[in-house]
């Protein structure tokens, strides 16, 4: 993994950076279904779910959010140096935007669009995400995520 001195971080906005692919299998959406209780049909019941406009199971969309993080780190971003944590600080907004069937590879992109420094050694970027389904014409979701870390 690259890594970056933290005064050359503006340098990275604007440039754009893709993960590897994934695959969003079954196996990994039952997984999140038990994780947050969401058992709905259309996630974790291929039978039922192959009636839907669907025609399958398809993955929870925070699913397919939480794989940010993973993805992220599955790009050639240059990492900060010297950094003792990272948090999620939220989204400026976000939409699911196609569905992710089960079986589905997907990929990020992230686009850096702002690093401030909020206070000395504490730092907010906000990055440009959008998941790609391998072959679907629209992306699973595009959102505008906002990280924070601490030297």
């Amino acid at each position: 993994m690259a890594t970056i001195a933290i005064d050359q971080l503006p340098s990275i906005v604007g440039r754009s950076f893709t993960s590897d692919w994934v695959i969003v299998d079954q196996a990994m959406i039952d997984a999140f279904a038990a994780a947050t209780g969401d058992h709905q049909f259309i996630h974790v019941d291929p039978v039922a779910a192959a009636r839907t406009p669907f025609g399958g199971t398809v993955a929870h969309g925070f699913l397919t959010l939480s794989l940010m993080p993973m993805l992220m780190e599955r790009t050639d971003m240059p990492r900060p140096e010297g950094i003792r944590m990272g948090v999620n600080y939220g989204c400026n907004s976000l939409r699911f935007i196609t569905p992710v069937r089960a079986g589905s590879r997907v990929r990020g992109h992230f686009t850096p669009r702002s690093i401030v420094e909020k206070r000395p050694g504490q730092y907010q970027q906000t990055t440009e995400f959008t998941v790609e389904i391998e072959g679907a014409e629209k992306p699973a979701l595009v959102a505008e995520w906002i990280g924070q870390f601490f030297a």
